[in-house]
């Protein structure tokens, strides 16, 4: 039996044990795989909300991280077979494709609460932490013992920032992060399913039967596939717009990340506190510290937030915005707006109820080859609105400088817009 033959008789014939789910109904783990998934570190991603506080506007969203790492494993377990059937010439290992997949079910075992809103702090990067778990605690051995499967290859698919282990594992990293990576394809359209919003649903099936194995790439779609790309560049975008970013989840979202930039600035926390945590003993953790950190994050867990007070496109290039990019000269910033409010209000503003909100950069990756008999172009290059300019003006549309003040406080100040500009 060939390689490529015994991989896909094992990722046909291995995986016999069905877990429900809501959005893709039988995910069907192998036995080997079940215990990985019985771990406590696996366990932990049940209590962190895939998408944070944003369940403080659409209710139906408290689906976890454990959940979303199950729909990734199965729609990667899905996207192999359906690349080793398009090319049979594909060079790869059945101990490869068992990596691959552990890698998928594991690549957020290293996160914890609100991991994405705090990347401008001093915090290690979930993937690394994901990495660290897997080669060094209890679950390494499992790996080992169970699937047969060396778990510094797992760490190396996870993690992009550990050396690269040959050709086979730059692969596997092409296909789990990615333009159309199974990653994207589960949380847009999970998403999207417990919002309650039909702006992240993506054709899944036909996404899946469109791709072909790119060596460089990971994944490339044929001619066909080309509108499966658009879908997703046009989902992101919606998601963002309405439900990411909404402008109530950004308040939540701010107010926590300053009340952890505070507690670390004041050596109340350190950054090792954060990691391990589920959303339960965050709040119970981070609202019992005494000090502005602690008081913010208690008003979030209450859902007493502050107001939006004046919202402006960010510009990379002005030079407030620019400057304001920096944590420290924001939280200078929002001290003096708290003095002056205080002076011309004749009330106390602490400075730690006023914030300065800048999202983070966010990339909508069009590094997808088209495939066709006529040869190989790049998405951007084809028969596409979603050129280039397009694609970076999602972005720029989507990214707002937001004041937010005290809800008593916000209707009373005057010409909001310019506090962000006054020195």
């Amino acid at each position: 039996m060939s390689a490529i033959a015994e991989a896909l008789d094992h990722l046909h014939n291995a995986y016999t044990e069905p877990i429900r789910d809501p959005l893709w109904h039988n995910i069907d783990l192998s036995p080997e795989l079940m215990r990985i998934v019985r771990e406590r570190a696996f366990q932990k991603l049940g209590g962190i909300k895939q998408l944070g506080p944003a369940y403080q506007v659409y209710p139906g969203a408290t689906h976890t991280r454990l959940s979303h790492s199950l729909g990734v494993f199965h729609l990667a377990r899905r996207v192999m077979i359906a690349l080793l059937r398009s090319d049979p010439s594909v060079d790869l290992s059945v101990e490869g494709v068992k990596a691959f997949l552990c890698a998928a079910l594991l690549h957020d075992l290293g996160h914890f609460p609100f991991a994405h809103s705090l990347k401008e702090l001093p915090l290690k990067e979930h993937e690394r932490l994901a990495a660290e778990q897997i080669v060094d605690s209890p679950l390494s051995e499992t790996i080992r013992s169970a699937l047969g499967v060396d778990p510094g290859l797992v760490a190396g698919i996870v993690d992009t920032q550990l050396p690269l282990a040959g050709a086979e594992v730059s692969f596997f990293r092409g296909i789990l992060s990615g333009v159309l990576d199974p990653d994207k394809l589960d949380y847009l359209n999970r998403d999207a399913y417990f919002c309650g919003v039909p702006y992240g649903v993506q054709d899944t099936d036909f996404v899946i039967s469109r791709m072909r194995p790119h060596r460089t790439w990971g994944i490339a779609v044929d001619a066909q596939g080309a509108t499966a790309v658009e879908n997703v560049l046009f989902s992101k975008y919606l998601m963002y717009r309405t439900v990411y970013w909404h402008k109530t989840v950004r308040v939540a979202t701010a107010m926590i990340k300053k009340a952890v930039y505070l507690d670390l600035r004041e050596g109340l926390v350190k950054p090792e506190s954060l990691y391990g945590l589920d959303d339960v003993e965050f709040f119970a953790r981070f609202s019992a510290l005494k000090g502005p950190g602690g008081e913010l994050i208690r008003r979030v867990s209450e859902r007493n937030l502050l107001k939006t007070a004046s919202e402006e496109t960010f510009a990379p290039g002005d030079g407030v915005h620019g400057g304001l990019l920096d944590l420290d000269t924001r939280a200078e910033r929002e001290r003096l707006i708290a003095l002056r409010l205080s002076r011309e209000l004749g009330v106390r503003v602490p400075p730690e109820s006023v914030i300065i909100d800048i999202p983070e950069p966010i990339s909508f990756e069009v590094l997808v080859p088209i495939v066709a008999s006529a040869g190989e172009e790049r998405f951007s290059d084809s028969d596409s609105v979603f050129r280039d300019p397009v694609v970076e003006g999602f972005g720029r549309t989507l990214r707002k400088v937001r004041l937010m003040l005290p809800a008593d406080v916000a209707p009373r100040v005057r010409n909001p817009d310019e506090l962000i500009r006054t020195r």
